[in-house]
């Protein structure tokens, strides 16, 4: 691709004359605040600048919030997982979701990809690569003018309870300040509602040198010749354990708990609109009961991503095989499991996240009066699901609720947007498939409080209002 393909400057007319003939109502409408000390307040603050962020901003702009600050931590062109940790070589979803576009056909990256490569190019592709979804989303993020700060990293959410809206500390390439913002958006991807994390057996067992996450910079180069040991079966663990054996690793192991792998994958069957539209009308037992049967059938690796290393004759799978210890003996990492014991050079953890909003550093003053599911829920007996208790319990438009109801009611003013709606609202943030009915769901809610609590002064411009037509 060039760096201005003659395709995109007829798309990118076309959606010009889209967004012209849908643009109604035109007029901004949200009254403007200020601090005592003068500074500007943003509507919404958004943070995290992937597709569910830049999707939000789109879709607040279109309803005429345009006063909005969406921020990243990552250089430009590099947010979300797809240039960095991210080591599959395509999607996982199938190339037709639509739902970012917000029924844009010209936004779509169809539309995008076809722009350059034309129609039999985009049929011949069976799923995306990664790197021309990054691309994609660079250009959508350029292309609708979201106002955007890159290298931007928020360290702190304090509620200014005189005023009534939120003091964010933020840090850009060194540099602190404070935005103040009425709503924020939580999109800070599938980890945002708590971390990854390292099983205890491996940070207690080894030291740092001899091993990395899946989300860590990893410097396969340096592993040519040795002998590796994953941890987990989804996705990112087979991603890893291929990409080492393509760099020079001599062999790779991969140790699950479970004796044979997950076959059947229960987020294909959710790809319907009933269960992605209406799962936040259920009930709680119902909700919870789908997303605990999604979580007992486990996430398996995608087809390519199973046969990119299984084709490896160094590459062995280890079912039944939980590590009981770790250890480093005479320079090998000496591996513990019910079936025998295993030496190894590298451990590479491909164990995931753990949701817990506790360890999201910028909601610690929030996180004590943010509601859980283990506070609004009791699930019948023996149907306990510590993880599934521990995520945030939301609202119908992705905003918290407060833990103790009448102490806290401001957490409700911040949206999480984050893989941790899963309970709550489905396949929403950090879920391509969900995004079509999403962002919806948290535009509105975003746009409903703006309204409502502006409702006097809208029904004092009312009475005001005095333009005259004959």
């Amino acid at each position: 691709m060039t760096a201005d393909p003659p395709g995109l400057p007829a798309l990118e007319a076309a959606l010009r004359r889209d967004l012209a003939l849908l643009d109604y109502p035109r007029r901004t409408w949200v009254p403007a605040r200020r601090t005592r000390e003068g500074a500007d307040v943003l509507d919404v603050l958004i943070i995290g600048g992937g597709q569910s962020g830049s999707a939000v901003a789109f879709g607040l702009l279109r309803e005429k919030v345009t006063n909005l600050l969406v921020i990243d931590e990552n250089e430009r062109g590099r947010e979300g997982p797809w240039l960095t940790f991210a080591r599959m070589i395509t999607l996982r979803t199938p190339k037709h979701l639509v739902g970012i576009e917000h029924g844009l056909p010209n936004l779509t990256l169809r539309s995008w990809y076809e722009a350059q490569f034309g129609q039999a190019a985009w049929e011949s592709v069976n799923l995306v690569p990664k790197e021309q979804w990054a691309a994609y989303l660079d250009w959508y993020r350029r292309v609708t003018e979201i106002p955007f700060r890159s290298e931007t990293r928020a360290l702190d959410i304090r509620h200014v309870p005189e005023d009534g809206w939120f003091a964010v500390q933020v840090v850009t390439r060194g540099r602190e300040e404070t935005l103040y913002a009425r709503k924020v958006v939580l999109a800070t991807g599938i980890d945002g509602s708590g971390r990854w994390e390292t099983p205890q057996v491996v940070a207690a067992g080894l030291p740092k040198a001899r091993y990395a996450h899946t989300h860590d910079p990893i410097d396969f180069a340096a592993l040519r010749g040795r002998r590796i040991a994953v941890l987990g079966a989804g996705a990112s663990a087979f991603d890893n354990a291929s990409v080492a054996l393509e760099q020079g690793a001599r062999e790779v192991h991969l140790f699950y708990r479970r004796e044979t792998l997950p076959c059947v994958n229960p987020y294909r069957w959710a790809e319907f609109a009933g269960f992605l539209r209406h799962h936040a009308d259920l009930p709680d037992l119902e909700r919870y009961r789908f997303i605990a049967q999604i979580f007992k059938m486990g996430q398996l690796p995608p087809t390519d991503t199973y046969e990119r290393a299984t084709r490896h004759p160094g590459f062995h799978l280890h079912g039944g095989s939980p590590w009981k210890a770790v250890a480093l003996e005479n320079d090998e990492v000496v591996i513990t499991t019910p079936k025998g014991r295993f030496a190894a050079d590298f451990v590479i953890v491909g164990t995931g996240f753990v949701t817990d909003l506790s360890l999201r550093p910028e909601l610690r003053r929030l996180e004590p009066h943010i509601a859980r599911w283990q506070d609004r829920f009791t699930p019948p007996a023996g149907e306990v699901n510590e993880d599934i208790l521990r995520h945030p319990y939301l609202g119908p438009g992705f905003e918290l609720q407060e833990r103790t109801p009448g102490e806290a009611p401001y957490v409700g003013a911040v949206f999480n947007y984050t893989f941790g709606c899963l309970p709550s609202l489905g396949f929403g943030g950090a879920s391509i498939s969900g995004l079509k009915y999403s962002l919806p769901r948290v535009v509105g809610g975003v746009t409903r409080q703006l309204y409502c609590e502006d409702s006097e002064q809208h029904l004092r411009a009312l009475a005001a209002y005095d333009t005259r037509e004959f």
